[in-house]
This record gives C-alpha cells, sequence and structure tokens, in this order.
C-alpha cells in the first residue's frame, strides 16, 4: 500500500481504533450508553476509539487542528490544517448489534479535503484516498459504477429520525426517485455510504444535514472514483451546508435532477 505519510499515520490510527470497537461490539449487549437525543447515541466504545484516534493523530502531527464529533475543536499551532474525525459513524448500528459502521478520518488543507481513511473494521474493508492519487479499498483500485439507465440504478440516503427536521423532504425526494429506478437504500452511516458509491456498489447518494465528519472523508473517495458531487441546490458547499448529491457522470444529471425536483 503506497501513500504518503500523513495517510500512513491516518491508517494506522484508523486500525487502532477499529480493533478497539470490533472487541466492544462483540461485547455490545455489556456496553454502557448515555442518550444525547432520541435515536442518537453515545457509547463508551465511540468516547474511547475517537481518544486513540486523536492520540494517534495528535502524536504524530501537534500541530495539526483537531475536530472529532464528540470532543469538538482544538486549534493547532498550524492553521491550513485540521483532522477531521468520526471515530465511530453508524453508532445506531453499532448499538443495535448490526454490523455496519466505520471509523472515517479526513485531512483538511486550506479548505480542502486532502486524504481520506473510511475503515469498516467489522468487514476489514479499508477504503482510502488521496487528492490526485485514486480512491482504494485495501489494496483494490476503486471506480464508480458504469451504469447509465437510471431504471437499472441502485441509491443511498439517510432519512433524519427522532426530532430531527428534514423528513418532508426526503419523502418527497423517495416519491420521485423511486418509480425511476431500482431501489433505495438506508444502511445508517454517511461515509459508507459514499465509499459504496466509490466502490460502485451504490451508483448514488444524497442526503441533506450532514454533519462535516459525516462526510469529509467519504467525499474525497467518491471524487478520486470518478463520482461527480455537488451540493443538492445551486450553489451549496458539500461541507459548509451538509448536503450532499453524488453519482457516476452518466446518471448524475438526471439523478439531481429528481432530487431537486426540476
Amino acid at each position: 500500500m503506497q501513500g504518503s505519510a500523513n495517510l500512513n499515520v491516518m491508517i494506522k490510527a484508523a486500525r487502532k481504533a477499529g480493533r478497539s470497537l470490533v472487541k466492544d461490539f462483540r461485547e455490545v449487549e455489556n456496553l454502557q450508553v448515555s442518550a444525547k437525543g432520541p435515536g442518537d447515541f453515545v457509547s463508551k466504545a465511540d468516547r474511547e476509539a475517537e481518544r486513540i484516534i486523536r492520540e494517534e493523530l495528535l502524536g504524530a502531527r501537534p500541530t495539526y487542528g483537531f475536530l472529532g464529533e464528540e470532543g469538538g475543536e482544538a486549534s493547532g499551532a498550524d492553521p491550513t490544517r485540521r483532522w477531521i474525525v468520526d471515530p465511530l459513524d453508524g453508532t445506531t448500528n453499532f448499538l443495535h448489534g448490526i454490523p455496519h459502521w466505520a471509523v472515517s478520518i479526513a485531512l483538511e488543507h486550506k479548505g480542502e479535503i486532502t486524504s481520506a481513511v473510511v475503515y469498516d473494521a467489522a468487514k476489514d474493508e479499508l477504503y482510502w484516498a488521496e487528492k490526485g492519487a485514486g480512491a482504494w479499498m485495501n489494496d483494490k483500485r476503486l471506480r464508480v459504477s458504469g451504469r447509465r439507465n437510471l431504471h437499472e440504478a441502485l441509491f443511498a440516503t439517510g432519512i433524519p429520525f427522532g426530532a430531527k427536521p428534514g423528513l418532508p423532504a426526503v419523502v418527497q425526494d423517495l416519491a420521485r426517485l423511486m418509480p425511476a429506478c431500482a431501489g433505495v437504500r438506508r444502511l445508517g452511516s454517511a461515509s459508507l455510504d459514499l465509499a459504496w458509491v466509490a466502490a460502485g456498489r451504490y451508483d448514488g447518494f444524497w442526503e441533506r444535514g450532514n454533519q462535516i465528519w459525516d462526510i469529509a472523508a467519504g467525499i474525497l473517495l467518491a471524487k478520486e472514483a470518478g463520482g461527480l458531487l455537488s451540493g443538492i441546490r445551486d450553489g451549496q458547499d458539500i461541507l459548509e451546508s451538509g448536503s450532499v448529491i453524488c453519482a457516476n457522470e452518466p446518471l448524475f444529471e438526471p439523478f439531481r435532477k429528481i432530487i431537486r425536483g426540476n
């Protein structure tokens, strides 16, 4: 596996956190959890994974900033670089014993994601990418799917839960899209949804209201695998808005047109 020194640091951190999470996942019924809100939980495993990642990343690059889902943001002496981390993307799956969750780590340089790692520890699938160097899963080069017909395409999305806003918009999206495609999946991990677009498993993905740590690594994976990405609405910055639509080139415009409702 060839990559930059920064990427190797990220992979080491993701694998170390992943090993810790897998150990807890095997004993999921014994985890101590505290509620952050309806349907949104944080576990001891989640916090420990972020601690491991922070220690590994800042130990190797102490001048970089750090933004983590659980621990918040810390500025670094180098204002141009920061780590963006979701230590456990798919917490609800994890706590229900569903083996679909990931460690997500991105490196941002001057406002642009330049390196990305998404580690599906339960399946030992390590997705990684660097700007201009392609996207990979373990040692396999990734490419988005080659499907050209919307009626053959499989898409993924996120559906708001609990008291989160946005459900009516997603219901309208589904009403327009589902009659025109082969199906829609909602598996509960945005980073893996985007990684699976990169791998050609999904033909496209869209979601509103993501946090930056949900999608930072995944958008680089999809882009480096040949995917097209934009905000759902014109002029939206993906990372700032948390709104993203992604697909291969032949499907991107018809897919985006349906989701935008125009």
